[in-house]
């Protein structure tokens, strides 16, 4: 899994998403705009998070939960599935500090 950089700080974050109410966006591939780094939290059960092949690497899947925050990098193409029907979740948006 990637590593949030240092000197990064949460400015905005997502409502709380359940299994019913994840946006449709954020179940196919999307990015986050030059320079705005993601953390896709777990607060209860799992979900799956995919990160889409570029040309320099191939696609990416790892199960994220309590334990295992997602990273997103900017504009970088990415997804998630619900697995767990009981998962819990939001998204901070992160920028370097001033």
């Amino acid at each position: 899994m990637k590593t949030l950089p240092d000197h990064f700080s949460v400015y905005r974050s997502t409502p709380e998403f359940d299994a019913d109410s994840v946006p449709k966006g954020l179940l196919k591939a999307h990015h986050t705009k030059a320079g705005t780094w993601g953390k896709i939290v777990i607060l209860k059960g799992r979900l799956k998070y995919r990160i889409l092949p570029t040309d320099e690497n191939e696609m990416e899947e790892n199960i994220l939960s309590p334990q295992c925050f997602g990273v997103v990098e900017p504009t970088v193409l990415h997804e998630v599935e619900v697995i767990d029907e009981s998962v819990r979740f939001r998204v901070d948006f992160l920028k370097e500090d001033d």
